[in-house]
C-alpha cells in the first residue's frame, strides 16, 4: 500500500467561509481533534496567509501571532502549517512564523508566475524550513506549464509542490494529467488540493493520489469559501479503501469532523447553484459573496457576472473586475 500525506487546512482555508472570524476556542478545539486523529499537517492563519489581516480581505479574529502560539501549543503530535501569498505577507511574517513553530510553510501563486515564489522560497531554504509551494488557479495552465512552473519552484527550494484547483473547476482526468506531469517533471512529493464546485473533490484527490500526488488536502466537513474544499472525513476513508494508507484514526477523524461543525461553522458549505457555475466558469470561489451583492444591487443575474468573469479570466485578488463586470452588464439590460 501506498502512504499518503493528509495536510489539513480547516483552520486556514476554512477561515474564508466566516470571514476570518474563527476565535480562540475555536482554534485550540479543532487543533487538539485533529491531533488526537493523527493528521499530519494542521494549517493555521488568517484565508489569504500569513500578514493578510485587512480591510481590503477582511481582518481576523485572532492575530497571526496568537494564532499560531494556541495551535501550537494544542499539537502533541501533528505539525504545524502556514501559508503565504506574496504580496500580503513579508519574510519578517515568515521569520515570526517560524519562531512560532511552523513546521512546514506553503508559498502560494497564480499558476503561471512561480517566480513570485523565489525569495521566500529562497529565505525558507536559508532558515532550514521546510518550504512547499502551490500553483493556485491551476485550470488556467496547461499540464505542460505546470510541470515547468513546478520543476522551477523546486529549482527555487521547495520541497513539494503541487496545484490547487481553485476554481473546483476540474474532472478527475484533468488532475490526472496535470499531476502526472508534474510527477514527472520533479522529484519531491506533489502536492493535491481540491474545490468541491462540481462535488468532484474526493474522486479528483483519488485520482491525484493515483497519480502520484504524495500529499493530498482536506478539510473537516469541507469547510471552506462556496462550495468548500475537499471533505476529510470523507476523502480519508475513501483513500484507504483505494489502496493507500493515511495513519489516520477515522473514529477520532470523525469526532474532529462533529466538533467542526459544531464549533467552526455556522453550515456546512453545499454544492449550490451558483458554486456550480463558479466552478464551471473556473472562477474563485471566495468571489461568491461579493457577486451576490453587487449584482442583487443592480438587477443582474449573478449566473451572469460569474461567466463573465471566467471569459476574463479573473483571479482572486482582482475582485474590483466584479463592479466593472456588474456596471457592465446592468448597462447592457435584460436579454431578449
Amino acid at each position: 500500500m501506498t502512504a499518503v500525506v493528509i495536510h489539513d487546512p480547516t483552520l486556514r482555508d476554512g477561515q474564508h467561509a466566516v470571514r476570518h472570524q474563527l476565535g480562540m476556542e475555536a482554534l485550540r478545539g479543532y487543533a487538539a481533534a485533529a491531533d488526537a486523529a493523527g493528521i499530519p499537517v494542521v494549517e493555521v492563519g488568517h484565508g489569504n496567509g500569513l500578514g493578510a489581516s485587512s480591510l481590503q480581505v477582511g481582518r481576523a479574529a485572532v492575530p497571526d501571532d496568537l494564532m499560531l502560539a494556541t495551535v501550537r501549543e494544542a499539537l502533541q503530535h501533528s505539525r504545524m502549517g502556514v501559508f503565504l501569498l506574496p504580496g500580503w505577507g513579508t519574510s519578517d511574517d515568515l521569520r515570526r512564523a517560524l519562531k512560532q513553530g511552523a513546521d512546514v510553510v506553503r508559498i502560494g501563486v497564480h499558476c503561471t508566475e512561480s517566480s513570485l515564489a523565489e525569495r521566500h522560497l529562497g529565505f525558507l531554504a536559508e532558515q532550514g524550513a521546510e518550504a512547499h509551494c502551490v500553483l493556485m488557479m491551476s485550470h488556467m495552465a496547461s499540464p505542460e506549464d505546470l510541470a515547468e512552473h513546478a520543476a522551477r519552484a523546486v529549482g527555487h527550494g521547495a520541497r513539494a509542490v503541487g496545484i490547487m484547483d481553485s476554481a473546483g473547476h476540474f474532472l478527475p482526468d484533468d488532475v490526472s494529467e496535470r499531476i502526472g506531469a508534474i510527477r514527472a517533471a520533479v522529484e519531491v512529493p506533489v502536492i493535491f488540493h481540491g474545490h468541491d464546485n462540481l462535488g468532484m473533490a474526493v474522486a479528483n484527490s483519488v485520482a491525484a493520489a493515483r497519480a502520484g500526488a504524495g500529499i493530498i488536502d482536506g478539510c473537516a466537513r469541507g469547510f471552506g469559501a462556496g462550495a468548500g474544499n475537499t471533505q476529510l472525513e470523507v476523502l480519508v476513508p475513501v483513500l484507504e479503501r483505494t489502496g493507500f494508507t493515511t495513519g489516520i484514526d477515522l473514529y477520532a477523524l470523525l469526532d474532529a469532523a462533529e466538533f467542526a461543525e459544531r464549533a467552526l461553522m455556522p453550515a456546512p458549505p453545499v454544492t449550490d447553484s451558483l458554486s456550480i457555475v463558479s466552478g464551471l466558469a473556473g472562477v474563485f470561489s471566495g468571489f461568491k459573496h461579493q457577486v451576490l451583492e453587487q449584482a442583487r444591487g443592480a438587477g443582474v443575474d449573478p449566473r451572469d457576472v460569474f461567466f463573465e468573469l471566467g471569459r476574463r479570466q479573473a483571479i482572486a485578488g482582482q475582485e474590483d473586475l466584479i463592479g466593472d463586470v456588474v456596471a457592465e452588464l446592468s448597462a447592457r439590460g435584460p436579454v431578449a
